[in-house]
């Protein structure tokens, strides 16, 4: 079974690496309209605009850190000049560190959970107006959030976060016809293991194939499979879910 977007608006955040892009080809090529947004000019941006065209459906990328609220105020009204109303917003772009606890300074907290928590509540909340019934919230978060991964307490508080927005926003919005749920990867390889030292991959690759009940890691592919289904009437009946991707981690 195909999932057949046309005619959907959706807006996606951090759209232009790893698991947004896959994210954003994906809901493209199921014929959806989409705005996409990315935070700095880069080969990887515009190896996606090229994608994007050669997919045929309507898309809008623009320049946008959704840590500050202009941006996201400017981000969410390029979608209402374009299409009028959403029908799906996906907040997917994240930041991640790695930093002993007792070092970790209030700058980096702050950065990180600015990013990946209260950017989506910005999101949201300002793209609001143009949601009615039958429209889907999405959220990318992450496994990590009800495991705990050592040096990255900012990274997963920040993503244990996003279970209770899911929660809470699903039965506020619920009422007014509106889905809300969060996908939660496991690992998956995306472009950084390109870059990496290969026996840093290795090492990575051997350590959780070891730990997934399939033996492998995941694509960015597969994360927008399931947002896919979020995006579509199929899941028409699916609110306040935490989707876990992971392989069987």
């Amino acid at each position: 079974m195909s999932i057949d977007l046309t005619g959907k608006r959706i807006l996606v955040t951090g759209g232009s690496r790893g698991i947004g892009r896959g994210i954003v080809l994906a809901l493209a090529r199921a014929g959806a309209r989409t705005v996409a947004c990315y935070r700095t000019e880069s080969p990887a941006v515009a190896g996606l605009r090229e994608e994007l065209a050669a997919t045929g459906a309507e898309h809008h990328l623009v320049q946008a850190d959704v840590s500050v609220p202009e941006d996201v105020e400017r981000l969410v009204s390029t979608a209402k000049e374009h299409f009028g109303a959403l029908d799906v917003v996906v907040n997917n772009a994240g930041v991640i560190s790695h930093v002993p606890f007792a070092e970790l300074p209030l700058e980096e907290w702050r950065r990180v959970l600015d990013t990946n928590l209260t950017a989506p509540f910005m999101v949201i909340q300002k793209a609001l107006p143009l949601l009615s019934a039958g429209s889907s919230v999405i959220t990318v978060g992450s496994r990590a959030a009800v495991i705990g991964i050592p040096l990255r307490a900012h990274y997963t508080a920040s993503k244990a976060g996003l279970i209770g927005l899911t929660r809470s926003l699903m039965k506020e919005l619920g009422p007014k016809g509106i889905r809300v749920n969060l996908v939660a990867p496991g690992v998956i390889e995306t472009e950084e293991f390109e870059t990496a030292p290969p026996e840093e991959v290795a090492r990575v690759k051997s350590r959780y194939q070891g730990l997934t009940g399939l033996g492998r890691l995941g694509t960015p592919d597969e994360i927008a499979g399931a947002v896919l289904f979020l995006s579509s009437d199929l899941s028409r009946y699916v609110t306040g879910e935490t989707i876990h991707v992971d392989g069987g981690i």
